[in-house]
């Protein structure tokens, strides 16, 4: 009798089917707006622009994921907030992953410095608003910070994702955003740094758990199609004696109510499998470009002073007088 005989078959996990998703990005697109101009009443332009820097950043996203075949992608704003772009693989790749995270600030960037660049020929001031828009909002977005893109990059690029440094810079993350928040007087990036807190509290638990299970040789790295009855067992014994309201509520339900729960749980548990598939040169080139675009403004800054004063005179003399 082989080992798998031993334990019972794991349920069936019923993957969510994302049903009406371009109905939803639209809902929360003109909820999104209606909340900042209830909160800016006088800056319908900035409002605009603001919708659509995040809407290019995402769009980036969103077409990479659907190039590279993901599954129950979709993209939605969140009211002051920002937005974002969601999307799931069995196995993921490390070249992709990066092209996907990539996507979003590099063109953004890239089509703020044009606007910028269009603007001191034909004097449009929207353009040098949107385009500084571009440039400040995408660079913050590179910044190396759990969620940012940046934070990302930073992931993807370790040798090894380390479970337990990942919970340290997801820690030390939301330090920095409370304390930029309260230095710059932005309770909005306060409260998303306390968010970003209790996903720590969250992954904590995970580390925890995750621990645990490598502790007893059970292979957690991997899909939830190809993890092994024997673990599939062994990772639901150990969620069921870490979360007794999970246990509680399993006890009271039938085995048809029970079963879809217990599969999403421990596929919760699961971490994806990465393919290393990135070549030295790609991930160097993608380390230039990142320090490239965050090095774009203070470049711009110092050695073109005189540029833009001389070439935005026109933009900025009404700011000075105002």
């Amino acid at each position: 009798m082989e080992e798998f005989d031993l334990y019972p078959p794991k349920p069936t996990l019923n993957e969510p089917k994302v049903k009406g998703s371009l109905a939803m990005t639209i809902f929360s697109i003109v909820l999104f707006i209606l909340t900042f101009l209830f909160v800016f009443t006088d800056e319908v332009n900035f409002v605009f622009h603001l919708l659509i820097v995040l809407l290019v950043h995402e769009m980036g996203h969103f077409t990479m994921m659907k190039l590279f075949k993901y599954k129950n992608v979709r993209m939605l704003f969140i009211p002051l907030m920002g937005a974002f772009v969601q999307g799931s693989k069995d196995e993921y790749s490390q070249k992709q992953s990066l092209l996907v995270v990539g996507a979003g600030p590099f063109p953004g960037i890239i089509i703020g410095s044009i606007l910028l660049f269009l603007a001191s020929s034909y004097e449009f001031a929207w353009m040098v608003d949107l385009g500084l828009l571009f440039l400040l909002l995408n660079c913050i977005n590179l910044v190396p910070l759990d969620p940012l893109d940046g934070g990302q990059l930073f992931k993807l690029l370790l040798k090894n994702k380390q479970e337990f440094f990942i919970l340290v810079f997801s820690f030390i993350s939301s330090l920095v955003l409370i304390g930029v928040g309260f230095y710059i007087d932005s309770w909005v990036m306060m409260i998303f740094g306390f968010i970003m807190g209790f996903r720590v509290k969250s992954l904590q638990n995970q580390y925890n758990l995750r621990k645990e299970l490598k502790d007893e040789a059970v292979n957690y790295r991997t899909t939830y199609k190809l993890l092994s009855n024997k673990d599939f067992s062994k990772i639901k014994a150990v969620l069921l004696l870490k979360t007794p309201a999970l246990r509680s509520y399993i006890d009271q339900v039938s085995a048809e109510e029970a079963d879809p729960l217990l599969a999403s749980q421990v596929n919760s548990v699961l971490v994806s499998p990465v393919e290393r598939d990135a070549s030295f040169l790609f991930k160097l080139g993608m380390v230039l470009l990142w320090l490239a675009a965050l090095a774009l403004p203070f470049i711009l800054l110092i050695l073109y002073n005189d540029y833009i004063q001389e070439n935005y005179e026109w933009y900025f003399e009404p700011l000075s007088n105002q």
